[in-house]
């Protein structure tokens, strides 16, 4: 009997009846490799990647599995954009800004000084340009990015000594994260680059005189406030910091049409569980450091008018030695002007009201 004529004209139930098996075109399994540039024990910042993978593997059924590695365990935390572009590893969970002295516009798909809060970086990202410019910018290194969380506006640190007027700044040696020690730098400061799992010991032995991480919860399990007791707000230079799943262009190219829709859909639930995690912990974390003996204090006014003129003296000099930078920060910039502009009627407004109420 020949087999399409069967299969025309009984129909799948005479098909079955006749024993006869259609044709099933089974999609191939997928084994990916992920690498962190952060250590386990940031269950928030780590467990993002983890989100990720378990969302993967359960909507595919388990047919999409991708292994998370923890920085070191594969390749240095820094590594790990040489590791997508050559190929090494499928994908990565990263801070882009660690990667400005690459080129400066890596900063911009993650935050810099003065720049979005998290919710308007999602809003630039899923609505606006943003996404569009950024993946524009990475496809030079073979890499399309998905967002992968935000830790939301962070802390500003934690000091050996306090921080009283912006001389005070002058050459202390601080560990911050990404471009924000481009302008550290031009307010006196001395800007060290160190991944989170190195941040204490340098801390404790001398080499740095002060810190910044995220935010209450994490900074609580790091324990920088047995050493550094003064702990400053707000983190200028992360008003909004998004975290970036990065794949190999060509491992993402290589998917099904159903496992890249898959791959977007864990990102963007790993990008929301992550800062809902963040904005639970961090109250309670906040008030047991506090508790615990931690000076909280304010970053003075003219350490924070000083950074400011001084960020935006940079991003002037950029636009004019830096054609991706220029390109970016122009979109970047105008949607910041009208995101601050209907922030300051709604959200900024009953903000400042409740935050007066005795609740």
């Amino acid at each position: 009997m020949d087999r399409r004529s069967l299969i025309k004209n009984a129909g799948i139930a005479g098909v079955l009846a006749a024993g006869v098996a259609p044709a099933v075109h089974a999609q191939a399994a997928v084994r990916w490799r992920l690498a962190s540039s952060f250590p386990k024990s940031l269950d928030t910042i780590f467990g993002a990647a983890v989100t990720f993978a378990d969302s993967v593997k359960a909507m595919s059924g388990g047919k999409f599995e991708v292994s998370v590695h923890a920085a070191g365990e594969l390749m240095p935390a820094f590594g790990v954009v040489d590791g997508v572009q050559g190929g090494s590893i499928e994908m990565a969970h990263t801070a882009p800004y660690y990667f400005f002295g690459k080129d400066e516009c890596f900063a911009l798909g993650c935050a810099i000084p003065f720049g979005l809060n998290s919710r308007q970086m999602s809003a630039w990202m899923y609505e606006g340009n943003g996404l569009k410019l950024m993946r524009e910018f990475y496809a030079k290194y073979n890499i399309i990015n998905f967002a992968g969380g935000n830790t939301g506006a962070q802390m500003g640190g934690w000091f050996r000594k306090e921080v009283k007027s912006l001389k005070d700044v002058k050459g202390l040696k601080f560990r911050i994260g990404g471009f924000g020690g481009k302008v550290l730098e031009r307010i006196g400061g001395v800007p060290q680059n160190i991944p989170g799992g190195e941040i204490y010991p340098a801390l404790e032995k001398g080499t740095i005189d002060a810190a910044e991480w995220v935010g209450p919860y994490d900074d609580q399990k790091l324990g920088f406030g047995k050493i550094a007791p003064y702990y400053y707000y707000p983190g200028w230079w992360e008003g909004g910091p998004q975290l970036d799943f990065f794949i190999n262009q060509k491992a993402f190219d290589s998917l099904s049409a159903e496992n890249k829709a898959i791959v977007q859909a864990a990102a963007s639930h790993a990008h929301v569980v992550m800062q809902s995690r963040y904005d639970a912990l961090n109250p309670t974390a906040l008030k047991q450091l506090v508790g615990g003996g931690v000076k909280l204090r304010p970053f003075p006014a003219d350490m924070m008018s000083a950074a400011f003129k001084a960020a935006m003296d940079l991003y002037g000099e950029l636009n004019s030695k830096n054609e991706s930078w220029k390109k970016i920060y122009a979109d970047f910039s105008k949607f910041r002007a009208d995101q601050n502009l209907w922030f300051r009627f709604t959200e900024a407004t009953f903000d400042r009201f409740m935050q007066a109420q005795k609740l």
